[in-house]
């Protein structure tokens, strides 16, 4: 079987040293990967081509299905750069620093295809978010959630709103609140982020590869319509996200979280 190839890299993929946001197209499904060294943590220009990724992906005609993952195995994504989140030091840096995964989430919303969530590993803060706004989410049993945002003095502002409309407020409250327990897998599906959860990664990856396929002999502007319906509500996203970027970008720069983030340098 031919393999139709569409790739663009950040760096040696291969080596996985260096960051990268890739798509490879097969079968007409879009497999969009990304990739840090530190646990798949995103910093502002991997967010920034993750977004850009997505919107290319959801007006690209080869594509009817897109699939978003990591690479690695262990951490499916660890949040925002702990490295950038230091070096912030007034307002409007702080709001672009939190805008990064908004600007993905409201890709994603936008984008007139299903994105199926690929889930190998523990997410946190940031990661739950982009689990929380794909339209169909896949895991492993190690995809324990975890949002630690309220540990150092801020909270999951921009993710929130995603994290709420897949799970609730009650279980998204419950996680924010409870900031330094990582969630299981399972009862992250039974709060309705994960639609199945399964024993290993490789039992994931051939359930999504057969789910993304199948998907693709819909028909597409049903599909089309069904997104609109699923995302009824959001318009006013690109707002919400922006305003909820400069509560964050505010927070952090209180003493409270400064001292707290001394104990990552």
């Amino acid at each position: 079987m031919s393999k139709k190839r569409d790739s663009h890299f950040r760096g040696n993929a291969k080596a996985m040293t260096q960051p990268y946001v890739k798509i490879d197209i097969e079968n007409e499904v879009g497999y969009i990967e990304f990739f840090h060294p530190a646990h798949n943590s995103l910093p502002g220009d991997v967010l920034a081509e993750l977004a850009q990724t997505i919107t290319n992906a959801g007006s690209n005609n080869k594509i009817k299905v897109i699939v978003l993952k990591s690479g690695g195995d262990r951490t499916f994504c660890a949040g925002a750069s702990f490295k950038e989140l230091i070096s912030i030091n007034d307002k409007a840096t702080g709001k672009v620093f939190f805008s990064g995964f908004a600007n993905v989430i409201n890709a994603m919303r936008k984008c007139p295809k299903f994105i199926i969530g690929r889930i190998q590993g523990k997410t946190v803060g940031g990661g739950v978010g982009l689990a929380a706004s794909t339209d169909y989410c896949m895991a492993s049993k190690f995809a324990s959630i975890k949002l630690s945002e309220l540990n150092i003095g801020i909270g999951p502002f921009v993710v929130g709103p995603a994290i709420e409309r897949k799970m609730g407020l009650s279980a998204m409250s419950q996680i924010a609140i409870d900031a330094n327990t990582f969630y299981p897998a399972e009862w992250a599906k039974q709060k309705g982020l994960f639609t199945h959860v399964y024993e290993s990664t490789e039992i994931l990856d051939e359930a999504v590869k057969t789910t993304a396929e199948h998907l693709c002999t819909y028909n597409t502007e049903a599909m089309l319509e069904m997104k609109r319906v699923f995302w009824k509500g959001t318009d006013d996203w690109d707002v919400l996200l922006a305003e909820r970027a400069a509560i964050s970008g505010r927070l952090v720069l209180s003493e409270f979280t400064k001292e707290k983030l001394k104990g990552f340098k």
